[in-house]
């Protein structure tokens, strides 16, 4: 999963020179969280909700209405941006991405090809929407977790069950967290299973791994089943 597939583009962004004002004007209209900063074309900085919300704080507290907003209109993005953002590549995976995100506490990262030029913006949104694509949660279907032998042959199993009574698997996510040694939680998306065969699905997971639960997303904005599993 490659950045360039899942970015944002074209890319909405700022100069150097421009103000707190305009900056604020661009996130609420396009209901973003950052701008890309770009002087005579070349990435420079970004500037966040957050910047904004601090300058604005720092820059007008005590002044009258008519101060703050003559405030709003002179003050350049320059004074207030991070300079030489974290950038990634199209070629960097959305794993990564998430990574960098969650270590320096930020909503997104501007993407620069090998030429140094922007491209791309990838957002905490865009790696949602990935995830949201991966599980098929929009999709009719039985969302199946168990936890399995990690061992060759333990991931078919659980697809031949699910084959067995007409099904098919569409994703599959695995997880090593707290799980014991020589084990691994799979997550399972199946489509086209019967739902009254979902009480033999049941029964039949029960006998080759540790089913954690199953759940039926109707579709059409119905409430999904969820059925747990006691331990």
């Amino acid at each position: 999963m490659l950045v360039k597939n899942w970015m944002s583009q074209p890319v909405i962004t700022v100069e150097v020179s421009d103000t707190i004002k305009l900056a604020n004007q661009l996130l609420n209209k396009n209901r973003i969280r950052s701008l890309p900063v770009l002087s005579e074309g070349e990435l420079v900085g970004i500037v966040t909700d957050r910047d904004l919300k601090r300058a604005s704080i720092s820059e007008t507290a005590g002044l009258e209405s008519h101060e703050i907003i003559y405030l709003n209109t002179r003050i350049e993005l320059s004074e207030i941006m991070t300079e030489n953002p974290i950038t990634v590549t199209p070629e960097t995976t959305v794993d990564e991405v998430a990574k960098i995100l969650l270590k320096h506490k930020i909503s997104g990262v501007p993407v620069v090809n090998d030429s140094g030029n922007l491209v791309g913006i990838i957002t905490q949104g865009d790696i949602f929407k990935l995830l949201i694509s991966l599980t098929g949660i929009e999709a009719e279907g039985v969302q199946i977790a168990v936890q399995i032998e990690d061992k060759a042959g333990t991931v078919k199993e659980i697809a031949d069950i699910v084959r067995s009574l007409g099904g098919r698997i569409g994703s599959l996510l695995t997880s090593y967290d707290d799980v014991p040694d020589g084990y691994r939680n799979a997550y399972f998306k199946a489509y086209q299973v019967a739902p009254e065969k979902i009480d033999d699905l049941i029964n039949l997971l029960k006998e080759k791994a540790k089913l954690q639960y199953v759940i039926e997303h109707l579709g059409n904005n119905q409430p999904s089943i969820v059925r747990m599993m006691e331990e």
